[in-house]
């Protein structure tokens, strides 16, 4: 079988993830690294024993892939130069800064007929995978991304370092388009938005309420998700899913299953279950980075396609744009 020639661009703490995962997936080749600051892909090509070249362009010429994991305001243009050149992308979340720039590369994608993969690393998290045996089909859902203070990522709004996960899961579990949003944020201990609260609400009904901060004391990540005879909490630190249920009285209930007992009156009476789904032993970031190898050899859609990565992006954007009319309300 053909090894998938790919490339890291970007070696910092993120790149130095996707390099060591690249070099465990067994169907492609990690030809090198390479980064604007010289010194740090020194620092990553010794430690990973991987070839360091000393030009963007060297790199290219020896791949069929790459892998960016450059800070988000590089990602527009590294990402055009490789699709241009005709390579498969795959590119960090948020896929860009901008909504036009991210617009433009899905483009050059499509007409190139190139793969492009998001980031959206969550997708992947074992409490989501967890699930996959589960309709769901959410009426309400409640996420909190909570994160201490790290200087890494403030170079953007939380709603583009934080939320966005959020945000992306989310479109990809609720089957209907936007109707509205409302949404509030401050700018805390950096130069942009530390902590944001949004109210997304779609046309089918569905509504999100979704907090994300980078000035907590604690870590939490966590979803909620309502919906008829469910409630499914997702917790995205411990990979754990628990699932409570209401089931006809005359369903048989699994062995699996922990019975609370029944609700309801007469013959509308349910049974109340809890199920806590198998934790997938899964590497989130290898998983996907695996799936991409695999779209390009095998020529499939990437699971978080670029269009994905756009249409998160866009719900970001319209969250940013409400909180700064927020803002200019209280100024005025």
């Amino acid at each position: 079988m053909n090894k998938l020639k790919i490339g890291v661009i970007g070696t910092g703490h993120l790149g130095k993830f996707h390099i060591k995962m690249l070099k465990e997936i067994n169907n492609c080749e990690l030809i090198g690294i390479y980064d604007a600051k010289p010194d740090v892909a020194k620092s990553a090509g010794d430690e990973f024993n991987v070839k360091v070249f000393d030009t963007l362009d060297a790199l290219l010429n020896e791949v069929e892939a790459v892998s960016i994991a450059a800070v988000t305001g590089a990602h527009y243009e590294l990402a055009k130069i490789c699709l241009l050149k005709g390579l498969h992308v795959f590119l960090e979340k948020p896929i860009t800064a901008g909504i036009h720039e991210a617009e433009e590369i899905v483009k050059i994608a499509a007409e190139k007929k190139l793969k492009l993969q998001v980031g959206h690393i969550e997708r992947f998290n074992p409490a989501l995978i967890s699930l996959e045996k589960y309709i769901i089909k959410p009426m309400f859902i409640q996420t909190d991304r909570l994160a201490q203070f790290n200087p890494r990522g403030t170079d953007v709004a939380v709603v583009l370092d934080l939320m966005i996960h959020d945000i992306d899961i989310i479109l990809s579990l609720v089957d209907s388009n936007v109707k509205d949003i409302q949404a509030s944020g401050v700018a805390v201990v950096s130069n942009n938005i530390d902590i944001a609260n949004a109210r997304i609400e779609f046309e089918n009904g569905a509504v999100a309420n979704v907090t994300a901060s980078r000035i907590s004391q604690k870590r939490m990540r966590k979803m909620r998700i309502f919906q008829r005879d469910n409630y499914i909490a997702l917790d995205f630190i411990t990979g754990v899913s628990e699932v409570y249920r209401l089931i006809g009285s005359d369903e048989k209930i699994n062995t699996d299953y922990i019975s609370f007992g029944e609700i309801g009156i007469g013959d509308m009476k349910k049974q109340v279950v809890y199920e806590q789904p198998e934790i997938k032993e899964i590497n989130a970031l290898k998983y996907e980075l695996e799936l991409f190898v695999d779209a390009v050899i095998n020529d499939k859609k990437p699971l978080v396609s670029g269009e994905d990565g756009l249409r998160a992006l866009r719900v970001a954007g319209l969250i940013l744009d409400k909180i700064m009319e927020s803002q200019k309300a209280i100024v005025s």
